[in-house]
């Protein structure tokens, strides 16, 4: 059975309620990024049958440097420019793919990935500082909830 738009926004809304009770609330909780970035990658990818890798890439000495992910092994560097990443990041805008294999400069850290979406990750000064990345095995896996609902959820992790 489908997922319908309002199911999947929903979805989406449970999962940011429940980081931000997780990230916030109780003696577990914490403001340190990266447990954040591990928190919501191990949700997204288990809540989401159709992320095929589930993670962020952090801006460290002008490349995208791999972080907290969920998945397949991934590329370590992304050095840049090419790919969906960088044009993430370089754009600052969400970026959804439907065909990886379409996108000029695609980088292929794994070749079962077929579609892509990334979403910029900001510091608490606004920078954008990484990007989360989301693949699919699936072409066409992404839309607008899709990128509504992880914007919501990236907000969280430098709360």
């Amino acid at each position: 059975m489908a997922t319908t738009p309002n199911q999947l926004a929903a979805r989406y809304q449970r999962m940011a309620d429940q980081l931000e009770a997780l990230f916030t609330t109780g003696p577990k909780a914490t403001a340190d990024p990266v447990a954040r970035m591990a928190t919501a990658c191990a949700l997204l990818h288990h809540k989401m049958p159709h992320f095929f890798w589930t993670g962020f890439y952090l801006l460290k000495e002008d490349k995208l440097v791999v972080g907290p992910y969920q998945g397949p092994l991934a590329c370590a560097v992304l050095p840049g420019p090419e790919g969906v990443c960088w044009a993430g990041v370089e754009q600052d805008a969400t970026i959804i793919v439907p065909d990886v294999h379409a996108f000029p400069g695609h980088v292929a850290c794994d070749s079962r990935s077929n579609s892509e979406i990334v979403v910029p990750l900001r510091d608490a000064d606004d920078r954008v500082v990484g990007v989360l990345d989301v693949d699919s095995e699936e072409p066409d896996s992404f839309d607008e909830v899709d990128a509504t609902g992880l914007e919501r959820i990236v907000v969280l992790i430098h709360g």
